[in-house]
């Protein structure tokens, strides 16, 4: 039996490729000096989970895996690379093995993990492999073995690791500046999916609701294998319309090729939802997924974990000194300012309560390179409460804060909270009826889940 070894495994990624090689028979285990939420999932598989990087860790195994985030002087890295052992990054080991099946890759700047686990979720029925990043709870997991031919996962970008995959079928959402660190510059970003796309054997279904995809179409050498899906135009293959809000769900007719497949509920809220329901819509017909089904399906479809995940939403008839006010505490991974006014404005269209933002901005660079994207983001919001800055083991190259980042933000009613304590003596002094969202790709989600948990005890629930 093979053994592999990741560093870096309690990440969203790799946790969910070494689930699925343990179930592919291979001895598994890894390190990582944070713990979370997988990680009970993973000791719970049999998979050891060093709490340190130590180069005795991999002095018997065949193979490792490396997670983005590990320099080349972890001890366990630098060790394999002396030894000669044998160093995948996460990326290449997840193409090699999407490469073998029917692989749909989901890329794109934003937007991934919502396409990513709607497809799955609605897909359950051809019984397919699945690596998502998030927790989807139709399988209560970031990862799940299949025995069907297809292979559904996320294509990453940022490192350009989407690279190396070879999928059947692709989506691209939209494309737009991020991880500038690596890419620079727009044009590079652009560069990487056209490469990307010609990787695809068969169709790469696009968003030409983005400018930068047309872009790109535009730049194809060959765009025979596109299929295009809008919202906006009604001359894309995949066009939705009649969109209307009904309560809390939003209703829409999609066609396809000009024919009405019929009309589709979704109870996540919010324009981008709808556009990253299209593709999967469309290849999940192609598929032979029954259209009732699907329907079914997608309207039960609530959202993966740290995607508009409603923690809490109840009066508090007591507690916190007050009477009779609503609370609403929702998890958000968005961390690009795109992505934080997509779901603010879509919280805005089915909530009308006083809506508090607090976000924990993401990397020193991203501020850097996005600063001016930032400005008016937090328009739909009551007021702004910043943390500091995760750095996500970048070092402060750039001399910026979340100070710096308040004086680029245009609101009458921001500042900044280094303590957690005081945020959740803030929500505590709530006067009316509210909704707090918690946004940020780092620790942020643990602070949203005491303040629900607190709320929860004293409620009895």
């Amino acid at each position: 039996m093979e053994k592999i070894y990741f560093i870096g495994i309690n990440g969203i990624g790799m946790s969910g490729l070494a689930k699925i090689m343990k179930c592919k028979g291979y001895e598994v285990k890894g390190a990582d000096i944070c713990r979370n939420y997988v990680t009970e999932d993973l000791l719970a598989m049999g998979i050891e989970v060093f709490d340190e990087h130590d180069a005795e860790n991999v002095k018997d195994v065949d193979f490792v895996v490396a997670s983005t985030a590990i320099g080349e002087k972890n001890p366990e890295y630098s060790y394999s690379k002396e030894n000669d052992i044998k160093i995948l990054k996460r990326g290449e080991l997840l193409a090699m093995l999407l490469n073998r099946e029917t692989g749909i890759a989901i890329a794109g700047t934003h937007g991934k993990t919502t396409t990513t686990s709607m497809l799955s979720a609605s897909m359950l029925s051809k019984d397919p492999t699945i690596v998502v990043g998030g927790i989807l709870p139709e399988i209560k997991s970031n990862a799940k073995p299949g025995k069907g031919e297809y292979f559904i996962a996320e294509a990453d970008e940022s490192d350009n690791s989407f690279l190396y995959m070879k999928p059947k079928y692709s989506v691209i959402t939209n494309i737009e500046e991020d991880h500038l660190d690596v890419h620079k510059n727009l044009d590079n970003i652009k560069k990487s999916f056209i490469q990307f796309i010609s990787h695809t054997q068969e169709e790469a279904v696009m968003c030409i609701d983005c400018p930068n995809v047309c872009a790109v179409i535009a730049d194809l050498p060959d765009d025979n294998k596109v299929i295009t899906y809008s919202i906006k135009n009604e001359k894309a293959r995949i066009y939705a319309k009649n969109i209307r809000i009904e309560g809390k769900s939003t209703v829409f007719e999609v066609l396809i090729d000009g024919s009405s497949k019929g009309e589709f509920v979704l109870n996540i809220p919010g324009e981008h939802n709808i556009q990253n329901v299209l593709p999967v819509i469309y290849l999940s017909l192609k598929f032979g997924v029954n259209q009732e089904i699907l329907k079914e399906s997608l309207e039960k479809f609530k959202g993966s974990k740290r995607r508009y995940d409603v923690l809490y939403d109840d009066i508090l008839e007591n507690g916190f000194g007050n009477k009779t006010k609503r609370v609403r505490i929702i998890d958000d991974y968005a961390h690009h300012p795109t992505e934080i006014k997509a779901t603010l404005a879509a919280i805005k269209s089915i909530d009308s309560s006083r809506l508090v933002a607090i976000f924990q901005p993401h990397r020193y660079s991203r501020v850097h390179f996005l600063i001016n994207e930032f400005r008016n983001v937090f328009s739909k919001v009551d007021k702004v409460i910043l943390l500091p800055i995760y750095a996500a083991g970048e070092k402060n190259e750039f001399n910026v804060s979340s100070e710096f980042l308040k004086e680029h933000i245009e609101h009458d009613n921001i500042e900044v909270m280094a303590n957690w304590k005081d945020i959740k003596k803030y929500v505590s002094r709530v006067k009316k009826d509210s909704t707090y969202i918690f946004m940020g790709a780092g620790d942020i989600s643990t602070l949203a889940h005491e303040i629900s948990d607190e709320l929860k005890e004293m409620k009895g629930i």
